[in-house]
């Protein structure tokens, strides 16, 4: 399960703060752990871990092919992730099978690199962090929009279609409740401009221990407002 630490709790503290990242497909997550990369954060992303474990030779490449076959593999060796994806989001026994070949091995790989960081705030980018969970973390942090601006945003993007991007938020919480678990919530309904307050807030929040919103988590939208 997914365990938040607080100081003065029962698990011990790690001495740099570490946050997990998370929100819907297309809700901007990478461009806001850009952003904290920018100000100083060691950022630790699921996918590209993924990727990399994924490549020719890794055991968890070897173990997909054996289990999914040569019909996921492109003509130079490589995994085929939009064939394995059109496999696996259509058969949720697949998906499952995938995420047990998958997840615990990213999940080691991740606190490796977390532990070995050197940056005043850690932040850990995992799309399923509440759904998996797994991951020690201080606080959850959501950036967040509306779905039908996700389905614009990768229709453009990415040139996905409505029911492949349905699909893929079917297999999320729902957005009402992953904002309901979040410690703060970065809004990116707007333009990438509307960002750069919020994650200049969230990156001073992260450097003071990403401490708890009154009233509790989910109740912060804002670092520097947390009355609502």
């Amino acid at each position: 399960m997914l365990t938040k630490r607080r100081k003065g709790g029962a698990i011990a503290l790690a001495a740099v703060t570490t946050v997990g990242l998370t929100g819907s497909i297309g809700s901007g997550k990478s461009t806001v752990a850009r952003l904290l990369a920018g100000r100083g954060a060691a950022v630790v992303d699921a996918d590209e871990v993924t990727r990399e474990l994924q490549r020719p030779g890794e055991v968890v490449y070897e173990a997909t092919v054996a289990r999914f076959g040569p019909g996921v593999v492109n003509p130079d060796g490589t995994l085929d992730r939009g064939a394995l994806a059109a496999v696996v989001f259509a058969d949720p026994a697949a998906l499952a099978e995938l995420e047990a070949l998958t997840h615990p091995a990213v999940q080691a790989a991740m606190v490796e690199r977390a532990a070995a960081a050197r940056a005043p705030g850690i932040v850990l980018v995992v799309p399923l962090l509440l759904e998996v969970g797994h991951y020690d973390v201080t606080a959850v942090v959501v950036v967040d929009c509306p779905e039908e601006t996700v389905v614009r945003r990768l229709a453009a993007q990415r040139g996905m279609d409505a029911a492949e991007v349905e699909a893929r938020l079917a297999r999320q919480l729902p957005r009402e409740e992953r904002l309901a678990r979040a410690d703060l919530v970065i809004d990116n309904a707007g333009p990438l401009e509307d960002l750069d307050p919020q994650v200049d807030a969230a990156w001073r929040w992260i450097l003071a221990g990403a401490p708890p919103a009154n009233g509790g988590p989910g109740r912060s939208r804002s670092p520097d407002d947390r009355g609502g």
